[in-house]
């Protein structure tokens, strides 16, 4: 007889386990089924096969619904620190792609949410050995760090001008030509300094129309402004990558090389080592 123990210990290096031949069958199979659990629910959202097949799909649903349940209860059994795993980040994911199979019992659009599922797809990773990659993802980090006050400002700024824009046009149109409200203006002065231009609504008169190509040109001025704050802030921390100044206080890392106090607090930096 086979204790309990063993038995744990090996669903343990089956299931949690990449680096043996069960553990990445495990996986292997377990991103297929995740795959084509998606594909089903993707197929059940087109019209024509929901209504040959609604009934079909929803068997096979729930099918991928009793396997992600059993897979997740052998988690919970196998592991040696259950409420570790069931609060982990892939401990929830797997949670949450249970819940909505099971609240499609009671409400049928809740199978829609079953698309969360393609999170679960980031195990890839861990089976194709690509997690040493995504560590260069602390450079896009630092930059978005370094760059979210600047890029903060801009936005305030940005509001404004469609807050003026928008209140400009709806006085100068009026709701005979489409600027029902305030808000109403807002948004076409969003729609035409993104440069979008749904042209659901349009300025009729000559001021209007001078007004509408003064933010036109405004949005192509402005419209690269944050993608260059962040590629300065990205090439600063791909620079600075190995060898970085960090403020023990306010804990700022994005200073000039030569740099030896702080420029927010003042306080002396010291190099931190990534």
């Amino acid at each position: 007889m086979i204790s309990n123990d063993t038995w744990r210990n090996r669903l343990y290096v089956i299931i949690f386990q990449t680096d043996t031949v069960a553990g990445r069958r495990f996986d292997s199979t377990l991103l297929l089924i995740i795959f084509a659990s998606l594909v089903v629910v993707i197929l059940d959202s087109i019209d024509d096969v929901h209504q040959h097949y609604a009934s079909l799909l929803a068997y096979i649903e729930w099918g991928f619904t009793a396997i992600f349940l059993g897979e997740y209860i052998l988690r919970l059994y196998c592991s040696p620190k259950p409420l570790r795993y069931a609060f982990s980040f892939y401990g929830l994911v797997d949670l949450l792609a249970i819940v909505p199979g099971i609240l499609a019992l009671y409400y049928s659009d809740a199978q829609y949410l079953l698309i969360i599922r393609v999170i679960r797809m980031l195990r890839i990773f861990r089976v194709l050995k690509l997690g040493p990659y995504l560590k260069q993802a602390h450079y896009l980090l630092d930059a978005l760090r370094g760059s979210k006050q600047k890029i903060l400002v801009f936005l305030l700024s940005v509001c404004t001008l469609v807050t003026v824009f928008g209140t400009l046009m709806y006085v100068v149109e009026g709701p005979q030509h489409g600027f029902t409200s305030i808000p109403k203006g807002i948004y076409w002065a969003i729609v035409t300094l993104t440069t979008v231009g749904y042209g659901d609504i349009v300025p009729k008169t000559a001021l209007g129309q001078v007004i509408s190509s003064m933010v036109m040109i405004t949005g192509y001025s402005i419209i690269a402004v944050p993608t260059g704050i962040f590629t300065a802030e990205l090439a600063t921390a791909m620079r600075g990558g190995q060898l970085q100044h960090h403020c023990p206080v306010c804990a700022k890392d994005s200073h000039e090389p030569e740099a030896s106090f702080c420029s927010r607090c003042g306080n002396a930096l010291f190099r931190k080592r990534e």
